[in-house]
């Protein structure tokens, strides 16, 4: 596998490099952060919707938001890691076609959630003397809502669609 300089990683073009180092940077850079982020982020969004219950700014329902992007996410990723991209790292790309389309259906409801979460949360805006938690769970979650959108991106824009070419090349070379 042709990996990548760790510095290297966040400024790499992606357009060019193989589905092998494509799939080891998502699997590290948002798999890996997202299962480690997600639980810190439900515990303090718990934290702020009990301790500020009575203000208006307060994001009731996105503990229970996260939690179950949280179980979507988890499942999606092990769908990845077990199926499809062993499928794109062997060239089976015609035959991933099925599990791709299931993949990007669960994209858009990971987008819904996003949506959801920028709802909620009036699009991260803090309320007047918010307190440190408050701060932190906010912080957390721009960050967060950046990575999943970035990773979704990464999936839907660039490896899929190297796979399905990876494919057809390998179609066209049978021929």
């Amino acid at each position: 596998m042709n990996t990548l300089a760790p510095g290297s990683m966040e400024q790499a073009d992606w357009q060019t490099a193989s589905v092998e180092d494509l799939v080891a940077y998502i699997v590290k850079r948002f798999h890996e952060r997202h299962r480690e982020e997600l639980p810190e982020l439900i515990r303090l969004a718990r934290k702020v919707e009990h301790v500020h219950a009575s203000n208006q700014a307060c994001p009731a329902g996105l503990a229970d938001v996260l939690e179950g992007l949280q179980q979507a996410l988890e499942s999606h990723m092990l769908k990845e890691e077990q199926v499809l991209f062993p499928m794109l790292l062997k060239g089976m790309g015609a035959l991933a076609r099925g599990p791709v389309a299931v993949m990007r259906f669960e994209h858009d409801e990971q987008d819904q959630a996003l949506a959801q979460i920028h709802q909620i949360t009036n699009e991260l805006t803090l309320p007047d003397g918010a307190c440190g938690t408050w701060q932190l769970l906010y912080e957390g979650l721009k960050s967060f809502t950046e990575d999943l959108s970035e990773h979704i991106h990464l999936e839907n824009d660039v490896l899929f669609l190297k796979g399905s070419n990876a494919a057809k090349g390998v179609e066209n070379a049978r021929v």
